[in-house]
């Protein structure tokens, strides 16, 4: 005869950092690079890569494009900076250029989520078969469809009408 026992989990209570980012309906995020991991063409960008152009350039001097497309800006970056897991990214569409709505419901929807930086080589090495870039000279930072840094994409974007109102409410009583 099998005997069934019913065991109780005890409840474990830790602190975790938690971070509530309010994004408007025409902000999106996500990270432009990763440090470590090689890309397509088997570069690999170092920790810290971005640091001088970014002491250099601030972020409304690094150019939001379409498909690396120079004649297709799509908007502004607000935020641009080095984190532990690469070149996180913050920007706003200019919704009234047409492909910039267009790029936004596109993402939206899942069909386009894709980061690629344009960029110039300052500094590089060689090591275990790949390229390895020290320093970056950044210039502009495109939404594309084929990365060639798979791991390269929108990790979110701003809220739809209400929701996004809703959102900034919640937010707004939190801090309060």
């Amino acid at each position: 005869m099998t005997t069934i026992h019913t065991v109780r989990r005890r409840l474990a209570r830790f602190d975790a950092p938690a971070r509530l980012t309010e994004l408007n309906d025409d902000e999106f995020e996500g990270y432009a690079s990763l440090f470590g991991v090689p890309d397509g063409a088997g570069d690999v960008v170092a920790r810290g890569a971005f640091a001088a152009t970014l002491r250099k350039r601030p972020p409304e001097k690094v150019r939001m494009l379409y498909q690396h497309f120079a004649h297709e800006p799509l908007g502004v970056w607000e935020t641009i900076r080095e984190d532990a897991r690469g070149l996180y990214v913050r920007g706003r569409l200019v919704l009234d250029v047409l492909r910039a709505r267009e790029v936004r419901s596109l993402i939206r929807e899942g069909a386009l989520n894709g980061l690629s930086i344009g960029f110039r080589t300052q500094r590089a090495t060689r090591e275990a078969g790949h390229r390895v870039l020290n320093e970056i000279e950044l210039w502009e930072i495109s939404v594309v469809t084929f990365p060639l840094l798979a791991g390269s994409k929108v990790t979110a974007i701003g809220a739809k009408g209400d929701l996004a109102r809703t959102l900034r409410q919640a937010s707004a009583a939190l801090r309060a």
